[in-house]
């Protein structure tokens, strides 16, 4: 049962680095895109790209603050429960961040692509990048009070 309810904290722990560092990673490239493809049509807003194409990486730091708070309890001699309160939080905190980045590189992509056709959209683009990040947010909160759980 020892062994079982490490792997089980284990897993919980990659899912909730794994899975918001994947979002990120696909966030940034698919922004990225957007940003090469602006800068071939105005190479001046390479500052402004840059800052909406990492916005997405938020998500995989959010993931590694949340590990971080995790991983001490994981250790042989863990019960059960705390295991499930472990792999519940990684698997919760995982999924909304994987689609919250994907989400917010899709609406920077959004935004690069319409500075790149001349329209001042940087400050609209950052608050509308805002929404999907405000659920990242709350899934960091949820996953640090879940903490408060284990025993």
């Amino acid at each position: 049962m020892d062994t079982l309810a490490v792997i089980l904290a284990s897993l919980g722990l990659g899912l909730m680095f794994g899975l918001s560092g994947v979002g990120s990673v696909i966030g940034l490239v698919i922004g990225g895109n957007a940003a090469v493809g602006a800068l071939k049509k105005r190479p001046e807003i390479l500052g402004t790209t840059l800052v909406l194409s990492g916005l997405p990486a938020t998500q995989g730091l959010y993931g590694f603050v949340s590990f971080i708070i995790y991983q001490s309890h994981v250790a042989p001699g863990m019960t059960m429960f705390n295991a499930a309160v472990v792999f519940a939080a990684g698997l919760g905190f995982g999924a909304v961040a994987i689609f919250s980045a994907i989400k917010m590189g899709q609406v920077c992509a959004a935004g690069i692509s319409s500075i790149g056709s001349g329209h001042n959209a940087f400050g609209s683009t950052l608050v509308l990048a805002a929404f999907p990040e405000f659920y990242a947010i709350l899934a960091l909160v949820a996953s640090i009070l879940m903490a408060g759980l284990i025993r």
